[in-house]
């Protein structure tokens, strides 16, 4: 038989003829290599380890609320709430003068409305409108009003409402702007517009800030509303003995803490807030700074408590069934307060109320107010809310232009940057085993026995890009619950436990995903190249890489996002995630030593040059250290009002005893390089 073409092209080869008759195909485009997809394989590890910490913080909390059986019980469980409450917002300043000003009176059918602006820290500015009622015998009740979030602060008509509707059932009421809401931004450019945002972004930048020298912003807020106090009573037409606190959302928050800290109210109704924290927790829902007061969970403390600490005085918890604050939050809270008040025979003075709507100081949830105040008081017999008359904003203004920044009056960050400088004139330099001491007493970092932890060998992931071919990865169980993943780079293929042999490691601490930073980073290429001897490891903290959280619906980076959610947590948990994320560090050395590395190299960039660098002071196998984009020091950010550190990265009350400095000083006798490090702004 002979050869047909077709047989020749099924052979791979084809007749002259029949290939000058076909006509030649263009070479196909060279394709690009299909996108590396990051690996997350723990991105909820994080959360699951929050929530079993508060789970058990809350049960053990709960289990000192069981003990409480009399009401001697009770009367002592109220001066201990009081007295953590101290602990977790820590001391007030001394009072100083109001200077107290009215700039402007707006005359009104039954009532008149005060612009005053007093201080509630010399040089401090507060703006806020009194409503003081007409045709009255005074004195009559009196109420302060905390704002929720919203940018015209005591001029939203929600919260006019609740003022106006309380002036005209004759009481008299004073309502004040948060700082960074109405006319108190913080920081503002010179035409006087956010610099920072308004609301929840100027709250989470200084008061994030504000943390680096043992200050707390939700303390800050709760002082304001302390003085705005002693401003109403300063008032003739105030009968001091019969004076209440509302507010809801942020105004909530607020109302709430007062109640934990200002012993003179005979009455409260914070609205829309109270739940539980493990219920914000769970839900994944972010909370600004000053609602995260630090340490409350590590001492047991919980909205309850801050209700608690007024009691038996009369108490309404006022919500929505439609609230994103969990409902199921405020009866548990409800429930607990009852028991309370039945102890100390107050019963009927503490109650709760839920209107039908989402979230929202709304007409029933303000009626439900009045009602519960005027029982309080006795003073009107009003069951609705009258007609109201909602101002324009500039009505209500205290200042020509809607800022006190306009009279440059200090701002919060400048108290911030006035306390680092005073911390760190009198701390001087800090060296030896009293630095060791401050940055395990700061970090929160347990005794560590020295016993290697347990870990996983997880499937190697290939075609990665790593600067060796292979890649043995690990899960490091640094502690119960957190998984930090680590990479031993290889010649040759790692399907089992790291290979012995090596007396040095390099340990590479990641910025943000060791998995990218390997593929990308010149450091990392560098650093395989220099150490030919090494066994070369590179590894994700917890929050980083293959831990990064898969949570609460926001970017890692975003100023509200996963990563600050948990960082605050971690503050009230007493537990700051620097702390966290050093320990992972200080075990991984010590996994490390298990598989025979006596001496180890640790190379760092970002923000994982910050547990590195405290893992290297404290850890005696560190013998070399290389920084990359190292934060310059703690108190570069405290004195600026401009900077990009995430909240993870800072550590509260720091600066009273030690910064980065210090330790850069003790690691020159470990051969410490540091590559372009980054000041307060030069982060990404």
């Amino acid at each position: 038989m002979g050869l047909t073409a077709a047989s020749l092209t099924w052979l791979g080869g084809a007749p002259a003829a029949a290939a000058d008759a076909t006509p030649k195909k263009a070479p196909a485009a060279k394709q690009p290599p299909p996108p590396i997809v990051p690996l997350n394989r723990f991105g909820r590890m994080w959360h699951e380890y929050y929530v079993a910490r508060v789970r058990e913080a809350e049960k053990a909390a709960n289990a000192r609320r069981a003990a409480v059986r009399t009401k001697a019980d009770a009367e002592a469980y109220v001066r201990e709430v009081r007295g953590k409450i101290r602990q977790s917002f820590g001391a007030f300043p001394e009072k100083t003068p109001l200077n107290a000003r009215v700039t402007r009176v707006v005359e009104r059918d039954a009532y008149k409305i005060e612009n005053v602006i007093f201080e509630s820290r010399p040089g401090f500015p507060v703006t806020a409108n009194l409503y003081v009622p007409k045709g009255r015998a005074f004195p009559v009740p009196g109420v302060v009003g905390t704002c929720g979030h919203s940018n015209n602060g005591k001029a939203v008509e929600t919260y006019q409402s609740f003022a106006q509707g309380l002036a005209r059932l004759g009481y008299v009421v004073l309502i004040f702007d948060p700082p960074g809401q109405g006319e108190r931004l913080q920081l503002v450019t010179a035409d006087l517009k956010p610099r920072q945002g308004v609301g929840v972004r100027e709250h989470l930048h200084v008061g994030n800030q504000q943390f680096l020298v043992g200050e707390f912003f939700g303390a800050w807020r709760a002082w304001d509303g302390v003085r705005a106090l002693d401003y109403l009573l300063t008032r003739p037409e105030v009968d001091p003995k019969r004076v209440g606190v509302t507010g809801n959302s942020g105004g909530g928050t607020e109302a709430t803490w007062l109640c934990g800290v200002e012993p003179r109210w005979t009455m409260a109704a914070p609205s829309c807030f109270v739940t539980t924290f493990r219920r914000n927790l769970e839900n994944e829902l972010p909370a600004d700074t000053e609602q995260c007061p630090p340490r409350a969970l590590a001492l047991g403390l919980d909205h309850s408590d801050f209700i608690a600490a007024l009691a038996p005085k009369p108490a309404i918890l006022l919500d929505q069934e439609k609230d994103y604050f969990d409902v199921r939050g405020l009866e548990e809270t409800h429930a607990r307060l009852k028991q309370l008040y039945r102890l100390l025979g107050s019963e009927e003075d503490i109650s709760m109320f839920l209107g039908p709507d989402y979230h929202g100081f709304s007409q029933p949830v303000r009626e439900a107010m009045y009602r519960w105040f005027n029982r309080a008081t006795k003073h009107s017999t009003a069951q609705t809310e009258p007609a109201l008359t909602i101002e324009k904003d500039e009505t209500l203004w205290c200042t020509p232009r809607g800022q006190v920044a306009e009279e440059k009056p200090r701002n919060i960050c400048s108290f911030t940057r006035e306390a680092s400088v005073a911390a760190r004139a009198k701390r001087g330099e800090v060296s030896g085993a009293a630095l060791e001491k401050a940055i395990a007493t700061v970090l929160k970092l347990s005794m560590r026995d020295g016993t290697a932890p347990d870990y996983r060998i997880l499937r190697p992931s290939t075609g990665r890009n790593y600067p060796k071919r292979y890649a043995g990865t690990y899960a490091v169980e640094t502690e119960p619950g957190i998984q930090t993943l680590v990479y031993r780079l290889a010649d040759d293929q790692l399907l089992s436990r790291p290979p012995r042999g090596a007396k040095r490691a390099v340990l590479y601490v990641a910025h943000q995903s060791a998995d990218a930073e390997l593929r990308e980073e010149t450091l990392c290429k560098e650093i395989v190249g220099a150490e030919k001897e090494a066994a070369i490891f590179a590894c994700d903290v917890r929050g980083i890489g293959e831990s990064r959280p898969t949570t609460t619906g926001a970017a890692i980076t975003d100023p509200y996002g996963a990563d600050y959610f948990y960082a605050v947590h971690g503050l009230m948990l007493d537990y700051p995630v620097v702390g966290q994320r050093t320990h992972d560090v200080l075990r991984l050395i010590a996994w490390l030593k298990s598989c025979g590395h006596t001496e180890v190299h640790l190379v760092a960039k970002g923000w994982g040059a910050l547990p590195a660098t405290f893992a290297a002071v404290l850890s005696r196998e560190v013998v070399q250290v290389t920084l990359k984009h190292a934060l310059t020091s703690y108190s570069e950010i405290a004195e600026a009002e401009d900077y990009q550190w995430p909240l993870s990265a800072l550590l509260p009350d720091v600066l009273r005893h030690f910064d980065l400095p210090d330790c850069y000083r003790a690691l020159a006798a470990k051969r410490l390089r540091q590559i372009e490090p980054w000041g307060a702004l030069a982060t990404a």
